[in-house]
């Protein structure tokens, strides 16, 4: 049984490289990693307004770290959370050896990721990420938390009935 670490995309810069949330959503994740045994790596997030994906920025982040590419499966479709979150799912329906999810983002992302993976099912455990906070403005900062309040609810509210009460099929298989 694996530990999958999800780790949730934010913006890569017009010359290719991480964003500074990006860089530390990625920290987190491989500070995690070394606590844990063998585990497997899922950066999720599409092309945002620079090229490479969000995914393909992490990956090398990761490898770089040392990780092997065989302990990476890239997500690199999705645009928002809510597809983060389905399109991982997705990936880890297909795989007989998910143990438990570990969300790796913002601190003030987590909540929200964790409670999408728990309406699909998963065990949820949360990690100590790095702090945000002290490389943002404070507006941005507020910004940030302010369309979390929002959001959280509407998905879970929208994923809970996609999964619950219709098909079960996402439309991002």
């Amino acid at each position: 049984m694996s530990a999958y670490l999800i780790i949730f995309g934010a913006a890569v810069r017009a010359d290719g490289s991480p964003s500074g949330s990006l860089a530390r959503r990625v920290e987190g994740a491989l500070g995690f990693a070394r606590t844990i045994r063998a585990p497997k790596f899922i950066p999720t997030g599409g092309l945002g307004k620079n090229g490479p994906t969000e995914a393909e920025v992490m990956r090398e982040l990761l490898m770089s770290d040392g990780v092997r590419q065989e302990d990476i499966i890239l997500e690199d479709r999705a645009r928002n959370t809510l597809e983060s979150a389905e399109y991982c799912h997705a990936i880890l329906s297909a795989r007989k050896d998910v143990e438990v999810i570990v969300p790796c983002t913002s601190r003030y992302h987590i909540p929200r990721c964790a409670l999408l993976f728990r309406i699909l099912g998963y065990k949820v455990r949360v990690p100590k990420m790095p702090m945000d906070r002290p490389y943002l403005p404070l507006a941005k900062w507020i910004l940030y938390v302010t369309k979390e309040f929002i959001a959280l609810p509407r998905d879970a509210v929208v994923l809970f009935f996609r999964y619950r009460f219709c098909s079960r099929r996402s439309p991002y298989r």
